[in-house]
């Protein structure tokens, strides 16, 4: 288990932790982890998962403005992107998610925050499908949607109407996306409007902020304030904020003691990206982060799984989380630190915790991270959901005989 030295034995009844000891247990069905390691299951803090696996619908032009340079072209990228909606109906949405999400199970992802995308040109088409989903993987990867108004507020008439009739239709969190809006003042308005709504109907916030390497981008600083004047302390985050990393560190410093008074928390992206937040120095300030996919095979980025571990694999390259520090604290901001970011704080695997959890191919977070391979088993609710296995065969030899080189470690022989 992680944080534990040795091995240990973890007992499940009735769908929680019901012991966690050194000595052997025995039960109707066991689970032999064979030395590798044992933590909770993971956190994608953050998908578009409406736009999964629609990657050359717009062509390539929407990732070469999105990921160049400083990310200048954000905001054309965006724009450029609302291309894939046409002709994109619920069907496709629905069977395209739905991958996504046995992708997340088979990985061992156990909650998903979800955008959808409700705005005059989507209208209401991902909502349906995604409520749905929500229902089929309950209890197995829990699945949190946010209707989200991609092509802003009011730059968008309209859309304002459309986030309302979605979180009728069932969405849990208001989103936003004020850095879009044409100006500061309307980045005030949009946040100021959806941090109503979200108050109105006692939901979270959830809202794409300062998403390029622009210093000036000022929206994650309004988002917090607002939050405080509304009353939603403890109810926001702020995605991607990548603006944050080109702020001088006085800027950070204030920042994050206007985030701790709101209870504002964070989740980036940094694998998507060429700029991307300081997630470290804000943890390090006491401001809790978390990783999340964002895209998967979508006009912003051609890659993806629903893979957190090849999330934070990333995401130690981005960073620099090259020691053995470093590293834990990349694989927390994609389990216990990024449930805390989404409010799911809970005892994790200790007795009386849920009996979510995964095995995973590794006996370390380094080795985890090196091979960035799926779960051997993910357990949901004291159920085995997923099993994972793979074998390599080598035939090496003058004769062609099956051999394994010497030295070779277990994981790349036969299985």
């Amino acid at each position: 288990m992680r944080g534990r030295d040795g091995r240990y034995s973890i007992g499940v009844s009735d769908g929680q932790i019901a012991a966690v000891q050194q000595e052997p247990l025995s039960g109707r069905v066991e689970i032999d982890a064979g030395g590798n390691l044992v933590t909770e299951p993971f956190v994608n803090a953050h998908l578009h998962l409406c736009k999964a696996y629609t990657h050359g619908r717009a062509g390539d032009a929407v990732a070469s403005a999105y990921a160049g340079g400083s990310m200048g072209a954000a905001m054309s990228a965006v724009e450029l992107a609302s291309a894939v909606k046409d002709g994109y109906g619920e069907d496709a949405i629905e069977a395209n998610a739905r991958r996504a999400m046995f992708e997340a199970v088979r990985h061992g992802v156990r909650h998903v925050l979800a955008f959808v995308d409700v705005d005059t040109k989507a209208q209401l088409t991902g909502v349906g499908p995604l409520v749905r989903l929500r229902e089929e993987f309950e209890g197995v990867a829990e699945l949190y949607i946010v209707a989200f108004p991609q092509q802003g507020l009011l730059r968008d008439p309209g859309a304002e109407d459309l986030v309302r009739q979605a979180i009728a239709l069932g969405a849990d969190v208001v989103g936003g996306i004020p850095w879009i809006e044409h100006s500061d003042d309307d980045a005030r308005e949009h946040i100021s409007r959806m941090c109503a709504l979200a108050a109105e109907h006692g939901r979270m916030v959830a809202m794409l902020v300062d998403d390029a390497g622009d210093p000036a981008l000022r929206t994650t600083e309004m988002l917090a304030a607002e939050m405080i004047r509304q009353g939603l302390e403890g109810r926001g985050i702020a995605h991607h904020a990548r603006a944050v990393g080109s702020y001088a560190e006085p800027s950070v410093r204030r920042l994050a003691n206007l985030a701790r008074q709101a209870g504002l928390t964070f989740v980036s992206s940094p694998h998507t990206g060429p700029a991307h937040l300081p997630a470290f120095q804000l943890a390090d300030l006491g401001v809790p982060v978390a990783f999340g996919q964002d895209d998967i095979e979508d006009t912003y980025y051609p890659f993806g799984r629903n893979n957190m571990l090849e999330v934070a694999f990333l995401a130690a390259h981005s960073l620099g989380a090259v020691t053995h520090q470093a590293l834990e604290r990349v694989f927390d901001m994609v389990t216990g630190e990024a449930a805390q970011v989404l409010g799911l704080n809970g005892p994790g695997l200790a007795v009386g915790g849920a009996a979510d959890l995964v095995v995973l191919d590794g006996s370390s977070v380094r080795d985890v991270l090196i091979r960035h391979n799926p779960p051997r088993y993910v357990v949901a609710g004291g159920r085995i959901v997923a099993v994972n296995s793979s074998s390599t065969a080598f035939h090496l030899g003058a004769r062609g005989e099956q051999s394994v080189p010497a030295g070779w470690p277990e994981h790349g022989a036969a299985t």
